[in-house]
């Protein structure tokens, strides 16, 4: 049995594949591809799949992890070979790698959300507001957990944050607390801070482009 770490891209129309029916496309593109995938043992084995910070529904991922296990060794390279030419438009495999951290060393997640205006002047307002907005250091929203919902401080979980708008749109880098401790979708932050502001922008667009663990370490 070898572990293989597997990193793709997830953009376009494919960003509103869920998570059920990504592990769907993923196990049946192992299949067409001809790769040795490990079975689980017991009653009823299924193929080991496992990805380890599932992307919400909506959100482009440029390096994303899915770990497997195949019953016999193969080259990184011809991996990746076989799995783009069966994978659908919008997801692509960037790299395959040996699984060098375990999924518990994440801690932070870096993105890029793009809010789009109908004018420069309502851009250059918003991004100067939601700057402001954290840099408060107070950002109240509702938070879904497993013990339900409550009212958290957003920016708790905001490890950096800038906001900077060019023409018609607000470019906001920032980084995220995410991982099995302290964990915030970048989908809340960015409606909430609309909701503070009182915005609405023509169309948000987030993009998850890397992952790190502790003292911003990328994540391998």
């Amino acid at each position: 049995m070898n572990s293989v770490r597997i990193w793709y891209k997830k953009e376009g129309l494919a960003i509103y594949t869920s998570h059920l029916d990504m592990n769907r496309c993923f196990t049946r593109a192992v299949r067409r591809a001809g790769i040795p995938l490990w079975y689980t043992e017991g009653f009823n084995p299924h193929p080991y799949l496992n990805f380890l910070l599932p992307l919400p529904l909506g959100q482009t991922g440029m390096r994303e992890p899915l770990d497997i296990r195949t019953e016999r060794d193969m080259a990184p390279e011809e991996i990746k070979r076989r799995l783009n030419s069966v994978l659908p438009e919008g997801i692509e495999i960037v790299d395959v790698t040996q699984a060098v951290n375990k999924v518990n060393a994440i801690t932070c997640a870096e993105y890029i959300i793009e809010y789009s205006f109908s004018s420069a002047d309502e851009a250059e307002g918003f991004a100067a507001g939601i700057n402001a907005a954290v840099a408060s250091g107070e950002l109240n929203a509702e938070k879904r957990s497993k013990k339900g919902i409550k009212t958290v401080n957003l920016c708790d979980f905001v490890i950096s944050f800038e906001a900077a708008g060019e023409n018609d749109t607000v470019t906001v880098r920032t980084v995220l607390a995410t991982g099995s401790e302290k964990n915030l979708n970048a989908g809340l932050l960015a409606e909430t801070l609309c909701g503070v502001i009182g915005a609405q922008p023509l169309y948000t667009a987030i993009k998850r482009t890397k992952i790190y663990m502790n003292n911003m370490k990328n994540f391998e």
